[in-house]
């Protein structure tokens, strides 16, 4: 459990050069295998299910992979949050349909669970002139929630909503042209969910991609943050067109579709630590 002195000394190691840090973070990520056994199943059993045509070593590689990729990234926040604004462009690019953020569209940005989902948070709200919106999860380590809140509040003008805001602000923001950094691939239960297949799996999946786009008369663009050797990269790929229709149980099929091929792209930056098939359709076996 992090404590207050934890952070502090995860502060004084963002001053690290990057090489090093990243070295650090491929130790604590193979260490990360065998001292949380718990999560190391969670990620396997994730893999067997998504990656069921690829061997057993093949499998294992890529789960060690995915620890290094988690523990790279927590520290890489190190001097995401902590840095110089200068130190921190110096390691992020950005590309693609940049530009087209500025036009007065009400615009949710779709940005998938991949390790590097608060580079690309704090690469738009730092480099753009724009207001930004998201919706925080709370963590259950009070000192670490407070530092987490801080780091994606550090640069422009944001608003972070807690769950229990409600959808009535989020959409006022939305249709005043504030941008929605949504991460909407999870599993919050049955309430909250439907079933879409995910690599060919039925996964409980919250809809919320298709609603607040719908409700907030809104465009969906992704954005999609790649871990490199040299910092990260941000790609703002073009708007779905075809998004969204009168039908969220279809949108919500097409999201998890689209996801995997930006998956298979980069599959150990994926967030296969969480549980992403806890919730089960009735009859169904359980993963876990």
């Amino acid at each position: 459990m992090f404590s207050k002195w934890g952070l502090f000394l995860l502060r004084g190691l963002g001053y690290l050069p990057l090489s090093w840090l990243r070295a650090l973070g491929a130790g604590l990520g193979a260490l990360l295998v065998f001292a949380i056994p718990s999560r190391r199943r969670v990620v396997q059993a994730n893999l067997r299910v998504c990656f069921s045509g690829w061997s057993d070593a093949e499998r294992d590689a890529l789960m060690r992979q995915t620890f290094v990729y988690f523990a790279q990234a927590w520290l890489d926040r190190s001097w995401l949050w902590h840095r110089s604004a200068a130190c921190i462009r110096s390691r992020i690019q950005i590309s693609g349909e940049v530009s087209a953020l500025s036009e007065a569209t009400p615009t949710v940005l779709f940005a998938p669970h991949f390790m590097g989902l608060d580079v690309g948070w704090t690469a738009l709200t730092m480099r753009l002139p724009l207001h930004f919106t998201t919706i925080f999860t709370p963590q259950s380590n009070a000192a670490v929630d407070a530092w987490v809140a801080k780091g994606r509040e550090r640069f422009g003008q944001v608003r972070l909503f807690r769950r229990e805001d409600g959808v009535k602000p989020i959409l006022a923001a939305l249709r005043q042209n504030q941008l929605l950094y949504l991460l909407p691939d999870m599993n919050f239960g049955a309430n909250e969910s439907i079933f879409v297949p995910f690599f060919g799996e039925p996964a409980a999946t919250v809809p919320s991609l298709s609603r607040f786009a719908k409700l907030g008369r809104a465009r969906v663009v992704p954005v999609i943050t790649r871990m490199t050797d040299t910092g990260y990269e941000v790609v703002v790929h073009p708007a779905w067109h075809d998004f969204p229709t009168d039908d969220a149980l279809a949108d919500t099929a097409t999201m998890n579709q689209r996801l995997e091929v930006f998956i298979n792209t980069m599959p150990a930056q994926y967030f296969w630590v969480h549980k992403r098939f806890k919730t089960r359709p009735v009859g169904a076996a359980e993963i876990y």
